[in-house]
């Protein structure tokens, strides 16, 4: 009987200590470093096969569980082969750098939805001009250590500028607190 109370007192220290580090983690200004993929959608998909960047995204908390974003990236989509009636005409990757703002609400200890606003420039010889950026999304972010933690994050991304370019986005980074 004794060694089942102190099986549960110990038990009960760590869970206590384990929400703590985690309270830890989720609260306070945040940088996060991260790899971005992105799934072209669409008419955006008939041309690029998939992207790869990276981003850094700043949040800094207005409310309980609700943090204000910034984040700014660079993508390179990779381009297909496009079989026409003149032959093969094989299109370069593009490059794209996202500049965006946002919100983000924690629905639990780790678990958020989100959204940002925007603008993307593209860059290199492939493209050109300048769009307006929406991203929704969802994530969660694990606590690793007294305030960092690694964030897996889904979205849809679109691109409107005379129509839509959307793809789905991942990011997998790593967040630290300032």
């Amino acid at each position: 009987m004794k060694k089942l109370i102190l099986l549960t007192a110990i038990a009960g220290i760590f869970t206590f200590s384990t929400v703590k580090a985690q309270d830890a983690a989720m609260s306070g200004p945040k940088l996060g470093i991260g790899a971005e993929f992105g799934f072209p959608m669409g008419d955006f998909g008939d041309g690029y096969k998939f992207g790869v960047g990276g981003s850094l995204l700043y949040q800094h908390p207005i409310a309980d569980k609700l943090n204000l974003t910034g984040s700014a990236g660079y993508l390179s989509f990779q381009g297909k082969d496009i079989d026409t009636e003149i032959g093969t005409i094989s299109l370069g990757s593009a490059g794209f750098i996202p500049v965006k703002a946002g919100l983000r609400y924690f629905l639990a200890e780790n678990i958020y939805v989100g959204g940002e606003l925007g603008a993307v420039f593209a860059t290199g010889d492939g493209a050109s001009g300048t769009a307006f950026a929406y991203a929704p999304g969802v994530g969660v972010e694990f606590p690793v250590a007294d305030k960092s933690t690694i964030e897996l994050g889904g979205r849809y991304e679109g691109w409107s500028n005379d129509g839509t370019s959307s793809f789905i986005g991942l990011r997998l980074a790593w967040n630290f607190g300032l």
